[in-house]
């Protein structure tokens, strides 16, 4: 576990005490110390209720959740609840496997693509988990079989057996600019075979996409699930098109490994390429979807598509990562962001297991990081302007919830802890310190919030440890705080 590491100046008398017990190496020193001001003027709207949530493969589902409706995995739900507290979740349920389901159809045979049948528990399970995690969900219905009535039969078996009011949207197929490169299926032949022709457009897609949704149950539907900058600079187009999509998704990764030669690093991850520049590419889309009063939701988002890359992925650089990334997605005004995760493969953020009638769940770094976005930025949250610039490396982030204030440091540099003085307007008193610690970057276990942790594995969902009393007292209206190389601390203060 790691120690205390975050140096409180101006401290009160207990914290005083940690000074020197940082996690940075002997004799590192912080750069110059900076001044950050940080104004009452508040900066876009108000956080959405349900904005951090989970995207998990429709095939997934139960394995997170179980097969019985009666006995839900609750580790699973406390960990939910984790990331939206006193809200409304939103889980998203498709990604790949989206367009490789199907509600069998009577007399028709499976469509070839098709690797996973849905069944009534599957259905049961999913209703029972909105209802236990008081949740709305985006529910994929395969588009890739190019078939109304296998697309018209899932959507109603959906419909009847999870019911209308845990359904947020229903979304029509799943990155549909890959329908005419990426195979859908392997012939007799071993010949892959694709959903549709090469040369698949937009165009082709919204004509599709108009041509299905009169078939489809009168609830919202979402669309277009894409993350082609050449089909969103379109996404006008698409809305104007067909009026009962009612929720605009798009998919986000910065980076790609997809060829094995392609080299990505945690220094790439943690550039704000990765995370403002990120925000920035989806910024254009915020603003064309609310022209046409349409939400726009990010509901599959990681850090490095095509499966991720191992020593990247799955470290810590991940937490630091998607912390700094949902602040840049919540400055951009959109409803919400879905952090996909994959049961055993290197994008797992959430790992289910369940033995001996025992369910856990391993807690993968990324996850620390998505609760102290939530802890920081809860629904109807405001985030502040700051007024003055920070140092290279290092991001601050304000938000304001009534009467509570709270800011949050991250320190994106990799040997260089920093020293930043905090003058928060309307502040008032001393701060409580929340920390975000791993033993080192690249680590993939060991990660604390708060001193506490959910360990390798967790059987309830609930952090685990002493909480230190860490806060940090006002010197002439300066709130002063160190904060190591490679971590994250947030200040919870009261306005006046």
């Amino acid at each position: 576990m790691a120690r205390i590491a975050l140096l409180l100046l101006a401290v009160t008398p207990v914290a005083a005490v940690l000074l020197g017990c940082g996690r940075t190496a002997a004799g590192a020193r912080a750069s110059v110390v900076q001044s950050t001001n940080i104004t009452a003027t508040p900066v876009g709207n108000p956080v959405p209720s349900g904005f951090v949530g989970m995207s998990i493969e429709i095939k997934a589902l139960e394995q997170y959740a179980g097969q019985n409706p009666s006995a839900i995995d609750p580790v699973l739900v406390h960990l939910l609840q984790d990331i939206s507290p006193q809200q409304q979740p939103v889980l998203r349920i498709g990604g790949d496997s989206t367009d490789w389901s199907w509600w069998p159809v009577p007399n028709l045979r499976q469509p070839p693509g098709v690797k996973y049948t849905l069944t009534p528990t599957w259905m049961h399970v999913a209703r029972a988990l909105a209802t236990d995690l008081h949740a709305r969900l985006i529910l994929g219905v395969d588009l890739e079989a190019n078939s109304q009535i296998v697309a018209s039969t899932e959507a109603q078996a959906m419909l009847t057996n999870i019911g209308r009011a845990s359904i947020d949207a229903l979304e029509l197929g799943n990155e549909p600019e890959l329908y005419g490169a990426f195979g859908w299926y392997r012939s007799a032949a071993g010949a892959l075979v694709t959903g549709r022709p090469h040369g698949y457009d937009l165009s082709n897609f919204t004509s599709n996409f108009s041509s299905f949704a009169p078939h489809l149950p009168s609830v919202p539907l979402a669309g277009p699930s894409s993350g082609a900058p050449t089909w969103l600079a379109q996404l006008g187009s698409f809305l104007s098109a067909e009026p009962r999509v009612r929720l605009a998704t798009v998919h986000a990764y910065p980076l790609k490994h997809c060829r094995k030669a392609t080299v990505v690093t945690i220094p790439q991850l943690l550039s704000d390429t990765s995370s403002h520049g990120l925000a920035e590419s989806v910024a254009p889309y915020v603003a064309v979807a609310a022209a046409h009063h349409v939400p726009l939701r990010i509901d599959e988002m990681n850090a490095i598509s095509c499966g991720g890359t191992r020593g990247v992925s799955d470290t810590f650089a991940s937490a630091l990562w998607v912390l700094d990334t949902l602040f840049e997605m919540a400055r951009t005004g959109v409803s919400g962001v879905n952090v996909h995760s994959v049961p055993g493969t290197i994008n797992e953020v959430l790992g289910p297991e369940f033995a001996g009638g025992t369910w856990q769940m391993r807690v993968h770094p990324e996850f620390y990081g998505m609760i102290m976005f939530a802890q920081a930025a809860p629904a109807g949250a405001r985030l502040l302007r700051l007024g003055s610039a920070v140092p290279p490396g290092v991001k601050v982030w304000a938000t304001r919830a009534g009467t509570t204030i709270h800011v949050v440091v991250i320190n994106k540099r990799l040997s260089q802890p920093e020293l930043l003085h905090l003058r928060i307007a309307a502040a008032q008193g001393s701060a409580t310190v929340e920390q975000l610690l791993a033993p080192s970057v690249n680590a993939t276990s060991g990660v604390t919030l708060g001193g506490q942790t959910f360990g390798p594995a967790t059987d309830s969902g609930v952090l685990a440890g002493a909480v230190p009393n860490d806060t940090v007292a006002p010197s002439g209206g300066v709130y002063t705080v160190r904060v190591p190389a490679a971590s994250a601390a947030m200040l919870t203060l009261t306005a006046g």
